[in-house]
C-alpha cells in the first residue's frame, strides 16, 4: 500500500527537519505515528487528517525495536545537498511498511530496501528532494453576495499543485470580528514545500495571478513568507485574534520579519495573522486561541 507522498522540510541550517507522510491509510498511518514518535531524532509528532508530521533532528541515532511496544521507526535524515535520505528500520509487518509502502510513495528520488516481513528486521533508505517552507496567507477575497476565500485558495493551490511546489496543508484562521468583515472574518494559509527558489517564485507568480482574476473583492490581501517556523508572527497574530489591527501595523510587521506582501488592500492585515498557524487547521479555527510554539528542543513533547 504505497504512500501518496513523502516530503522533507529542512530549516536553513539543515539542523531540523519535517517529515511529512501522506498516507493513502490513516489506521496505518496512526499506528506509524504511535510507534516512530518514540524515535530519539523525533522531538514532536502530529496527525493533520492523513498526513503525519514529524519534526525531527537530522542525523542519525539507535534505534531499540521490540514488537508491540516500538515495533518501527525512523533511523536517520541526512541531508545531502538538494536531497534528502530518510532511513526507516521495523520489525515483522511494521518492517514492509517502513521498506516498501514508503519506497513507492510519488516523489521518491530513489530508494534502497532489505528483505521485509515475517519476524525479520527490515531496513529501508528512501532519498527525497529538499524542500523549503513556503507559506502563502490570503484574506478578503469575497463579498456578501459571492465566494469564499477558504475554498478560492484551496481550488487555486490544488490547481497549482506539482513535484516541485507539493501543497501540503490549509488552514482557516478565525480573526477578531470587525465592521468590514464580510461575514465570519476568518483568512487561509496555505503551506507549500518548494525545492528551490525558480519553484518558489513560478509558485508565487502563478498564485497571485489567479488570485487577481477571481478574487471578488477590491481589499484582497496576499502575503508570502519563506521560513521553517514563522515564529517572528506569532505575537501579532495573537493580537490580531483579539483586537482590531491597523493595516500600517500590519505592513510594518511584513517589513520586521521579511515576509513579502504581493496585495496589499486591507485584506494584508488578517493575511499576515494567518502565517504562524500552517498545519494547524483544527486549533486555528477556535476564536481567541493563542498560537504557541511548535518549538525544536532537546526535550520529547506530548503528542
Amino acid at each position: 500500500m504505497p504512500y501518496k507522498g513523502i516530503y522533507a522540510i529542512c530549516d536553513a541550517a539543515n539542523e531540523y527537519a519535517e517529515i511529512i507522510e501522506h498516507s493513502n491509510c490513516y489506521s496505518g498511518a496512526s499506528w506509524s505515528l504511535y510507534h516512530y514518535a518514540k524515535a530519539p531524532l523525533v522531538l514532536k509528532a502530529r496527525s493533520t487528517g492523513n498526513m503525519i508530521r514529524y519534526f525531527m533532528k537530522t542525523g542519525t541515532s539507535e534505534l531499540e525495536l521490540k514488537p508491540s511496544v516500538a515495533a518501527a521507526g525512523i533511523e536517520s535524515v541526512i541531508v545531502q545537498g538538494d536531497e534528502v535520505e530518510i532511513t526507516y528500520a521495523g520489525l515483522g509487518g511494521g518492517g514492509v511498511g517502513a521498506t516498501r509502502c514508503r519506497a513507492f510513495a510519488d516523489g521518491i528520488l530513489r530508494y534502497r530496501i532489505s528483505e521485509s516481513g515475517g519476524e525479520k528486521c527490515a531496513r529501508g533508505t528512501i532519498t527525497v528532494p529538499r524542500r523549503n517552507r513556503v507559506l502563502i496567507g490570503i484574506d478578503d477575497t469575497d463579498s456578501k453576495e459571492i465566494g469564499a476565500t477558504w475554498t478560492l485558495t484551496h481550488n487555486i493551490a490544488k490547481e497549482l499543485d506539482c513535484q516541485e511546489a507539493v501543497y501540503l496543508s490549509h488552514a482557516l484562521v478565525q480573526l477578531f470580528p470587525v465592521p468590514e468583515k464580510t461575514q465570519n472574518c476568518m483568512s487561509t494559509v496555505l503551506e507549500f514545500g518548494c525545492v528551490d527558489e525558480n519553484a518558489k517564485s513560478r509558485l508565487v507568480d502563478n498564485f497571485k495571478k489567479a488570485l487577481k482574476k477571481y478574487t471578488a473583492s477590491s481589499q484582497t490581501g496576499m502575503v508570502v513568507l519563506s521560513d521553517f517556523y514563522a515564529k517572528g508572527l506569532y505575537k501579532y497574530s495573537n493580537r490580531c485574534r483579539t483586537e482590531r489591527i491597523s493595516k500600517a501595523e500590519a505592513l510594518q510587521c511584513a517589513i520586521e520579519n521579511g515576509v513579502e506582501v504581493l496585495l496589499d488592500g486591507n485584506g494584508v492585515i488578517g493575511a499576515l495573522a494567518s502565517l504562524p498557524w500552517f498545519g494547524r487547521p483544527e486549533e486555528s479555527i477556535i476564536s481567541g486561541t493563542e498560537i504557541k510554539p511548535l518549538a525544536m528542543d532537546k526535550t520529547k513533547s506530548n503528542i
